[in-house]
């Protein structure tokens, strides 16, 4: 069987007029992460991320730590547009009170699910149908005794697991919720499938450095 581990980006920078960019404690979180991988010996036989800034800060920090090699790009594993979907032009047009941005947010993904509006243009079944293509991609480099490492966002991290728990989106917004930054969700390829082993492992986070934006 092989492999994939699907790497959620570090925190980003919520507070700055780019939200695309890991804060301080966003480079911490993929250091760790980066750690963590190299004191067990491991390392990805394939990388890749999608074509964000967060993606690929994050993916070079991790990859730093254990001396490892460069990565592929495929943008099917980008995020949604959080801003567009909920209306906002910029980080300055939305909520500064992130608790308030969430339910704005929570309520424009709802009516996005249900076939209502768009992020930046993308409706939610192109989202779906550009993030399952990208976990096929990464599916054909999961061979035998294959570990491949995606770097992305939660949104992509909460569609897949929920098309492999629940055979469909119906887990997306709920799962959406609870992945942590630089959280690991691995899921196994072989034979029977594709099917998920772990959801949002971040033991190697610190208590103190859990995040979830």
């Amino acid at each position: 069987m092989g492999a994939i581990h699907l790497i959620r980006h570090g925190q980003a920078s919520w507070e700055s007029d780019d939200y695309d960019q890991l804060s301080e404690l966003g480079y911490r979180q993929a250091s760790w992460l980066g750690q963590s991988w190299e004191s067990s010996g491991f390392a990805p036989t394939w990388s890749v991320a999608g074509s964000l800034k967060r993606h690929a800060q994050t993916a070079v920090g991790v990859i730093d730590a254990i001396d490892g090699d460069l990565y592929d790009v495929d943008p099917g594993w980008n995020e949604y547009d959080h801003l567009a979907l909920t209306g906002a032009s910029s980080t300055a047009d939305r909520p500064s009170d992130p608790k308030e941005f969430q339910r704005q947010l929570d309520a424009s993904l709802e009516a996005w699910v249900g076939g209502t509006g768009s992020a930046a243009g993308e409706s939610f079944d192109e989202f779906e149908t550009r993030v399952l293509g990208a976990l096929a991609v990464a599916g054909e480099n999961a061979g035998s005794g294959q570990a491949v490492a995606s770097f992305t966002s939660g949104g992509p991290i909460a569609l897949v697991a929920s098309h492999l728990l629940a055979g469909d989106a119906s887990l997306f917004i709920t799962l959406n919720r609870v992945v942590v930054n630089a959280s690991v969700t691995t899921v196994m390829v072989g034979r029977g499938g594709t099917r998920l082993l772990t959801f949002n492992e971040h033991t190697h986070v610190p208590k103190d450095g859990i995040t979830f934006r």
